[in-house]
């Protein structure tokens, strides 16, 4: 049985680093898919409180794009009535590649 983070953040922070705190002395595994697989088993609250943490401003942070993509969409399908919640996944597919403007719009 592998270990988990205490948290999503500690965990994201640990796999991706951050660019406003030093990453954690860590001693458990760290690979992509199992971030990816509690990700997708958080509540919003969480991937929210992630994302605030290590990207505060929608251009900085050291997550990938497809995260920060993966990121809102489960947002949106845990919150599909935010409004504010909406707008800032198309802010973010704006600001990281041409290839989701049609999206974005």
């Amino acid at each position: 049985m592998r270990r988990t983070h205490n948290t999503l953040t500690e965990h994201a922070r640990c796999l991706y680093g951050n660019e406003y705190r030093p990453t954690p002395a860590c001693g458990q595994e760290h690979r992509e898919h199992y971030f990816v697989e509690e990700l997708t088993f958080a509540d919003a609250d969480a991937i929210l409180s992630m994302l605030r943490e290590l990207c505060p401003n929608p251009v900085d942070g050291r997550l990938p794009v497809w995260i920060r993509n993966l990121v809102h969409r489960l947002v949106l399908l845990q919150r599909p009535d935010e409004p504010a919640l909406l707008r800032e996944a198309a802010r973010n597919l704006w600001l990281h590649g041409p290839d989701w403007d049609d999206m974005a719009a």
